[in-house]
């Protein structure tokens, strides 16, 4: 590898990246929320969660079939008569008189003094008696209260990301709302006179609207409530007028386009005067980068290009907006570099890899428009900015997408 010294002017990217840790940091006060059951799924609890009940709340049957007392079946063929039918829901049964059975349904009440329950495939069914063709010993097929959990033990802990299973879990011990982390609420605006819709026919230099949609996705999944995507023309009136509104209804705000050193940087140019701080980072790409706090609201400012955007959210917002969430930080790792690469002087290079077995493969080209290109990569290939060469074999570290 070739060492060069790092552009001076441009701030580093661990420097902007502590920037906007510190610019959200007021975030992890948001308190915490209770969010219903059925409507958790993804969510982070806030706090361990502890059962208020036992499960199975009682002593149920774990197989259609016929409650008895296994002393009754120890030696089969037995013939025992049927006292009674218990299904599932009845609720107090009488007790089981010595040498008797009562017809039991899964999850149906075992009656007092049974202790083992037989299926109905080991059992010949008489008028009203039953022949046990095979004996089982005690406790087999019942299912006692409490087994599963007990009241106050735990259920889930502070932290989870809850899943299926533990939705399945939190319904089962009757709870009806749980102590989640409040979603961080954000609004993605995008910049330019030249986007349009998904669908509309196209006028010679109009491209689509994607770094809304885009930046909108990766919010999501990483947790955050998008309660907008919005975009604004190139007029400065029509941008303030959409930023006002955007940190109405956002704790953060992210902005896509404008920021550069061209002649029509509506957001550079309606946010520097609020006190916005824009300029050079010494990445590639995302170079452009600008932030400004408006009415206590924190505004993130990205550069327009495709890749620039996604590129910036993934190494400067991801990783304070994942905590923020309660979600751990994305995954960074050293791996072999499989194919040999080129990186201006003075700039961190992402590029966009592919992860094999043997190690990361750099894919597409560093263009920050090759958006089509890096829906192929899984991985962010990390230069330093010191580095102009790195030969295949390398070490480097990625960044997971």
């Amino acid at each position: 590898m070739t060492p060069r010294p790092a552009t001076a002017s441009a701030r580093s990217v661990d420097e902007y990246r502590d920037t906007v840790a510190a610019l959200l940091a007021h975030l992890f006060e948001r308190p915490d929320e209770q969010a219903p059951v059925p409507a958790a799924l993804g969510r982070v609890l806030a706090t361990d969660v502890v059962s208020p009940t036992d499960l199975p709340v009682f002593r149920n049957s774990a197989m259609d079939g016929y409650a008895v007392r296994a002393a009754d079946v120890a030696v089969t063929p037995a013939q025992l008569p049927v006292a009674g039918v218990i299904a599932a829901g009845d609720a107090g049964t009488s007790a089981l008189d010595a040498g008797s059975a009562m017809k039991v349904m899964t999850g149906a009440p075992v009656p007092p003094g049974a202790d083992c329950v037989i299926p109905v495939e080991d059992v010949q069914v008489g008028a009203d008696r039953i022949v046990v063709e095979r004996g089982r010993g005690r406790g087999e097929f019942v299912r006692e209260a409490g087994t599963d959990v007990r009241t106050g033990e735990l259920v889930a802990r502070a932290g989870t990301v809850l899943a299926p299973r533990h939705i399945a879990a939190l319904a089962a011990v009757g709870l009806p709302t749980v102590p989640v982390l409040t979603r961080l609420r954000a609004v993605c605006v995008t910049t330019g006179d030249e986007l349009r819709p998904a669908g509309s026919a196209l006028a010679p230099g109009q491209i689509y609207n994607s770094n809304g949609i885009a930046l909108a996705a990766a919010l999501r999944a990483d947790g955050v409530e998008v309660v907008e995507v919005a975009h604004s023309t190139d007029d400065p009136a029509r941008f303030t007028a959409v930023l006002r509104a955007a940190v109405a209804a956002a704790d953060v705000v992210f902005t896509s386009g404008g920021v550069s050193k061209g002649d029509f940087e509506v957001v550079k140019d309606v946010l520097a005067p609020l006190g916005g701080t824009f300029g050079p980072v010494a990445v590639q790409p995302g170079g452009p980068q600008g932030y400004t706090v408006v009415d206590g609201v924190p505004v993130l400012s990205f550069p327009g290009n495709p890749v620039s955007t996604m590129v910036s959210y993934a190494v400067f917002a991801r990783p304070v907006v994942r905590a923020l969430g309660g979600l751990p930080a994305p995954e960074t790792r050293e791996v072999t570099l499989l194919t040999p690469v080129r990186s201006p002087a003075g700039r961190r290079q992402y590029l966009r890899g592919l992860m094999t077995e043997n190690g990361v493969e750099v894919i597409s080209g560093p263009g920050s428009h090759l958006i089509a290109g890096m829906a192929w990569a899984d991985a962010l290939v990390d230069v330093p900015a010191e580095v102009t060469t790195l030969p295949a074999g390398s070490p480097v570290r990625i960044l997971s997408l």
